[in-house]
């Protein structure tokens, strides 16, 4: 299990994201020079080159997206330019798109961050109300995606077709949660007006239901903070069937991708929901029962150094003895880490421990924070962080589909390992953004911007960094030290 280590402080890691920015500037600029617009979306690398891989186009955002985030964390101007441009001329029909469930991936990574900064004041280009057009539609449009459930409520259903409800797509419901924060609705048959608050509820609380275990028995794999990747539906009743997995070994095991996307999706709605007036009675129990479990299966599942393998139940684990007594080995001979699980799943640990500790649990919520820290002491060094300039990926041994066979195996290696993958190099850059601002005392991250009025602003700050759960203010929040520092 997780070793955490307790002496971790979010300005201890600041050498070491600081050298991150250095490496992430040189390979934003290859990647860019190498995968011009109007060409494929660049997936994951091959020999430490991008490459493409059809399947859905969802990684485009994390491309155009992480050159704001490295103008945000380092202030230069170039990597804005380049951002805004391409979202603005290659972005639009992410926008649109009513095939796929990544539109909080794709459009608040691009559209999303250059709201936020414009919010801040760090951008000033009369564009703001070109931006929240489009996060008020693509919310919309992935809320079109919906199929109903046998007691009523529903769910956004994934690329995969209307029986599949994906965990991943807590994550993407940010999208939702922006466009109805503008005020937004989804209008329907006979001028129905569907609100987004709803459907994220919904989808939320299915997600947790269906996608998350609580070892209370659901069947013989009822593991307390387990993963299905898919939840299987009856199109023609809404009734549940059977969990299910795309990218997984098996659907009763935990795809760690898919564990980490849920890791962070419910602390970060749960930040959000701090900020509406409207919160559905219950949302925040259900939500805050899913992240706790996720993240405590996490922290038991994940080898000392905070880097998962890509399935907790993947076959070849057998031939690595206690895999979970030392650190991940990246280069053994029998099954492939995941680093972009480890770059999702640390954001989560952070945001659940932050918000734990502002609701005055703190003791447990030191425990999440101080083991998203040590996710990250791991990760923003060798032998994940990639210095080599020849190399364009950022974050080393992430894996896309390990049963599809897609990820690149190094010449003399069994498994795949050494190569990068576009989100995993995002979250990475979005983790490291984070911390970054917690340690610089700067403006507390969120993809929602500033707290709303008359919501409690999760970045404002009791004693000893502790968020305050009753602090409403309009304006950006100061993060202080977050939880590591409390008492």
């Amino acid at each position: 299990m997780m070793r955490i280590d307790d002496g971790l402080q979010p300005d201890g890691l600041l050498p070491k994201i600081e050298r991150l920015w250095d490496a992430s500037a040189e390979k934003l600029d290859s990647i860019e020079k190498a995968c011009p617009p109007g060409s494929t979306s660049p997936v994951f690398t091959v020999d430490g080159r991008y490459t493409a891989r059809g399947w859905t186009e969802w990684t485009q955002g994390f491309q155009y997206g992480s050159a704001l985030l490295q103008f945000d964390a380092t202030g230069e101007r170039r990597f804005l330019e380049v951002g805004r441009e391409l979202t603005v001329q290659v972005m639009a029909s992410h926008v649109s798109h009513i095939g796929v469930h990544d539109h909080g991936f794709n459009n608040v990574s691009t559209y999303g961050n250059l709201w936020r900064l414009t919010r801040e004041g760090r951008v000033d280009d009369g564009d703001l109300n070109f931006y929240e057009l489009a996060l008020k539609i693509t919310g919309a449009v992935q809320a079109a995606r919906w199929r109903g459930t046998a007691d009523g409520t529903g769910y956004i259903y994934s690329f995969n077709g209307p029986q599949s409800l994906f965990v991943d797509t807590i994550r993407s419901c940010r999208a939702l949660a922006v466009s109805h924060q503008l005020g937004h609705v989804l209008m329907g048959e006979r001028d129905e007006r569907i609100s987004l608050l709803d459907r994220l509820a919904q989808h939320a609380t299915n997600t947790a239901r269906w996608n998350v275990f609580y070892g209370e028995g659901r069947d013989a794999y009822d593991v307390r903070g387990r993963t299905a990747h898919e939840s299987i539906f009856n199109v023609n009743d809404g009734s549940y069937r059977c969990p299910s997995t795309q990218q997984g070994y098996s659907p009763f095991s935990t795809w760690t991708r898919g564990l980490a996307w849920a890791m962070l999706g419910f602390p970060e709605q749960l930040e959000w929901l701090d900020t509406i007036e409207d919160a559905p009675e219950g949302l925040a129990d259900t939500m805050l029962k899913a992240a706790m479990a996720t993240c405590d299966f996490y922290l038991g599942h994940t080898p000392v150094d905070g880097i998962p393998y890509w399935d907790t139940g993947a076959p070849g684990l057998a031939h690595l003895g206690d895999h979970l007594d030392r650190p991940a080995g990246p280069y053994n001979a029998y099954e492939p880490v995941d680093s972009s699980a480890a770059a999702i799943g640390a954001q989560g640990l952070l945001r659940l421990g932050r918000y734990l500790t502002g609701r005055g649990r703190a003791e447990e919520g030191r425990r999440y924070w101080q083991a998203g820290l040590t996710v990250c002491d791991t990760l923003f060094g060798e032998p994940y962080l990639s210095t080599d300039a020849r190399h364009q990926g950022l974050i080393l041994h992430s894996v896309y589909h390990r049963p599809n066979g897609w990820d690149h195996v190094p010449q003399g290696q069994r498994v795949p390992n050494g190569e990068s993958s576009m989100w995993g190099d995002y979250h990475a850059r979005e983790l490291a953004l984070y911390v970054q601002r917690v340690a610089r005392d700067e403006p507390y991250y969120t993809f929602f911007g500033d707290a709303a009025p008359g919501g409690a602003a999760p970045g404002d700050v009791a004693s000893g960094g502790a968020p305050s759960a009753s602090a409403a203010s309009a304006s950006a929040p100061s993060a202080n030290a977050g939880p590591g520092s409390a008492a």
